[in-house]
């Protein structure tokens, strides 16, 4: 099993900007074929070092990973997020 989490950092962090990134990342659910399970998430905390949202997505194979972010859905997903974030950090792991 493959764990993919992103963190997005909004340029700007209103409430339209948050329902409308969301929006977008939950849509990803049944149209990738390879995309076992997705969580997205807005924290709730709201420090100095906190992301406004969180995705984990997961995947049975590095190929279905792969598969994921050449996926036409998840490119059009992820060239807005890059648009609207001022900083994107990833993490993808492999467990049982």
């Amino acid at each position: 099993m493959i764990t993919h989490i992103v963190f997005f950092k909004l340029k700007e962090r209103s409430d339209e900007n948050l329902r409308k990134a969301v929006g977008i990342l939950e849509a990803l659910q049944g149209r990738v074929p390879s995309l076992k399970t997705l969580e997205v998430g807005v924290d709730v905390v709201r420090s100095s070092r906190s992301y406004d949202i969180a995705l984990t997505a997961r995947f049975d194979s590095l190929e279905g990973l792969e598969s994921y972010r050449s996926h036409p859905e998840h490119v059009k997903a992820a060239t807005y997020l890059r648009g609207v974030s001022e900083a994107i950090a990833a993490v993808d792991y492999e467990s049982e």
